[in-house]
């Protein structure tokens, strides 16, 4: 998908993506108070990311303390992720309680629409990690980070963070050969139908 992306995968970026803008928007000044009102910081943080085999800033509500990048270290022993270079912890004391809730319903992932927007991430693509854990993505895989990461896909409705590593980035790969338009709506439906139904799964 670096080389060549298909005109209808870029439309329907644009349009799902200014739809989720639009959803979003009247929410955004209760969500900036709220974010504010809890801990110091900026609203909007960029994180990096690599998409499309370069690094980019992914945009995100900010749902952890201000700086919390810096301390990962601190927290490296109580990181529950030994299968891989990913790091997670369920309880991690760096999320601010309002940042769980935003979690929860994924709200705290609407501003990657704003990569989408400007050809950054796709709406549907393989899940954008950091520069430091795809480094250590084994040769196989290597062809995912050519692609233009997005902000659902196959990994992500089918897990996600509780997936083992090879398994996401078996379901990566997978999609990457795979992709279709009614895979991406599929994708996206069930996107929604967690996000509404069932958050906990994501």
């Amino acid at each position: 998908m670096r080389g060549h992306y298909p005109l209808w995968k870029r439309i329907m970026d644009v349009i799902g993506a200014l739809c989720g803008i639009l959803c979003i928007v009247p929410f955004f000044p209760f969500i900036a108070f709220a974010i504010k009102w809890e801990s110091s910081g900026p609203v909007i943080v960029g994180l990096d990311r690599i998409s499309a085999g370069r690094v980019i800033k992914v945009y995100k509500f900010r749902s952890m303390i201000n700086g919390a990048h810096a301390q990962k270290k601190e927290f490296q022993a109580l990181n529950e992720r030994n299968d891989g270079p990913f790091f997670k912890i369920a309880k991690d004391p760096r999320v601010t309680r309002i940042g769980r809730i935003l979690r929860r319903f994924r709200i705290d992932e609407f501003p990657q629409l704003l990569n989408v927007l400007k050809g950054e991430l796709a709406l549907v693509g393989p899940r954008p990690h950091e520069p430091e854990e795809v480094q250590h993505y084994p040769l196989h895989y290597w062809t995912i980070t050519n692609s233009r990461a997005g902000v659902t896909g196959l990994s992500q409705v089918n897990g996600a963070s509780l997936l083992p590593y090879i398994k996401e980035l078996e379901f990566d790969e997978w999609y990457v050969g795979h992709f279709s338009f009614l895979l991406d709506m599929k994708i996206v439906f069930k996107t929604l139908k967690i996000i509404f139904f069932d958050p906990s799964a994501v």
